[in-house]
């Protein structure tokens, strides 16, 4: 199976990602998304909280999840739980976010121009559909450059989102204190 990594910046945050040749997919690191979206302090453990929240609700989504080998911040190949865009887009309607809607939004746009674009070209491999990918998301930026242009104001803020997901925060810092203490005896 083909499978190139790559970093893509949202936010001036990383977001890792990986192209599939066989499945002729991206996937994207889950925690570098909730890293993006919720700003948390550590959001592998908003992650794992949220997955076993969504678990318990049976959310079909997270079961299907899957995890890829990708670098770690100390350079290592660890597994990492990845969505594809499909997965992605319904796990961020998850996340309590004022930066989840237009993201959505301008990503659904990306997603539709880059199929669009594949299905008049029909590229080949991870070159050519990578090309294709990057144009989709020329079009989602120019469009939310011309939007905030006449908005005259940002449609992605930097607005704190703590006020809309504080029971999460709490269990995830609940977590890393029984972390703390280790296992209970």
């Amino acid at each position: 199976m083909g499978k190139k990594e790559v970093v893509k910046i949202f936010e001036e945050k990383k977001v890792r990602t990986v192209w599939d040749d066989v499945e002729e997919k991206w996937y994207f690191s889950i925690v570098d998304v909730c890293s993006v979206l919720t700003e948390s302090k550590n959001p592998q453990v908003y992650w794992r909280v949220l997955k076993n929240r969504l678990k318990k609700e049976g959310n079909e989504t997270v079961t299907n999840c899957n995890a890829l080998k990708m670098s770690a911040p100390d350079g290592k190949n660890r597994l990492t739980d990845v969505a594809d865009t499909e997965q992605l887009f319904r796990l961020i309607q998850s996340i309590p976010s004022p930066k989840a809607e237009p993201l959505l939004l301008l990503n659904s746009l990306a997603e539709a121009s880059a199929t669009e674009i594949s299905k008049k070209e029909n590229p080949k491999g991870y070159g050519q559909n990578a090309d294709v990918a990057k144009r989709g998301g020329h079009v989602a930026k120019a469009a939310r450059n011309q939007l905030e242009s006449q908005l005259g104001h940002s449609v992605v803020t930097s607005l704190n989102a703590k006020d809309y997901f504080k029971s999460l925060e709490q269990e995830e810092q609940k977590t890393i204190e029984n972390k703390k203490r280790g296992p209970k005896k």
